[in-house]
């Protein structure tokens, strides 16, 4: 259970910097943890992405931190508005960072810096429009599943 590996003083770090990048940039940040990934990493992040509806944001912005802790397996997703414009290596970039961290077994503050990477980066892109009229499109919470294909949060 991802559970066991992530204490709630992890998941309160996560959120936070969550919660810190979006101050910085319209971007929509979520993170999901199973245990694990029976598939290629980057088709079962995809398939989270889309069970969480994070390509229903307006301007498709939405970014995904995927996470299998006993497969060894992390993803850093975005949508087509992120992808279309962002450099080549941003994703790249994000990963290596984050992995670095993971292979410490420092999975929160590897996330937690991951996520302030992407805010960073976002908010020339997609800049932050204030309070009254940049809505908090998906949820910033951690979500945690299993490794059924259909439904991640199940």
């Amino acid at each position: 259970m991802p559970r066991d590996i992530i204490t709630p003083a992890d998941e309160a770090v996560i959120v936070a910097a969550i919660e810190e990048a979006e101050t910085n940039t319209s971007g929509e940040v979520r993170v999901h943890f199973e245990n694990t990934c029976e598939i290629e990493v980057l088709d079962r992040a995809t398939q989270v992405f889309a069970a969480l509806h994070m390509h229903e944001t307006k301007l498709r912005n939405g970014v995904l931190f995927y996470v299998a802790l006993k497969s060894h397996k992390f993803a850093v997703l975005g949508d087509g508005g992120i992808n279309a414009v962002v450099p080549p290596h941003f994703w790249e970039d994000i990963t290596q960072q984050v992995v670095a961290d993971f292979k410490l077994e420092k999975y929160s503050e590897g996330l937690a810096k991951g996520i302030k990477m992407a805010g960073e980066q976002l908010k020339s892109y997609f800049p932050y429009a204030g309070a009254h009229k940049d809505i908090n499109e998906l949820a910033d919470h951690v979500s945690f599943g299993t490794t059924s294909k259909e439904d991640p949060t199940s």
